[in-house]
């Protein structure tokens, strides 16, 4: 391999480590929660949660703070009996960590019976969610 060659391969690396390329365990997760919401499948959205998390749900008919286990499996409950399978796309997903905990944002849209755009931004410590923000933004622009 030439010495060019290497040069390019180390500025790719570089390059792909500061924009966030690699996903981590967390991006993981994230990933797979907007998926599960997507399925209607609450058993997988619950797994992810700490018993004491807090969601809030900004706008819409489902607007609200809920708090605990059984509060929030009620409220995914009665979101995916209303919207049933949807199509969902993730764009602008982030991480920032450092060793007490990592907040994800992202942007994602919903598509089913409605279009449903939603800032996220979930907080996890100790691999689980203890906050989560489910904020409807009609105007958010989601990239693909």
């Amino acid at each position: 391999m030439s010495l060019r060659t290497v040069g390019k391969t180390l500025l790719f690396l570089s390059l792909s480590m500061s924009t966030g390329a690699f996903a981590s365990q967390i991006t993981d997760d994230a990933s797979l929660h907007f998926k599960a919401i997507a399925n209607g499948d609450v058993l997988l959205l619950m797994r992810g949660y700490d018993n004491d998390v807090n969601l809030q749900w900004v706008g819409g008919p489902l607007d609200g703070l809920y708090k605990g286990d059984s509060r929030v499996r009620e409220l995914w409950a009665k979101f995916s009996a209303a919207q049933g399978q949807l199509e969902h796309k993730v764009s602008d997903l982030q991480e920032s960590m450092n060793p007490k905990g990592s907040t994800v944002t992202a942007n994602v849209e919903f598509k089913g019976k409605a279009t449903i755009k939603v800032r996220y931004v979930l907080t996890y410590r100790d691999g689980k969610i203890v906050n989560e923000v489910w904020q409807i933004d009609p105007k958010l622009a989601v990239s693909y």
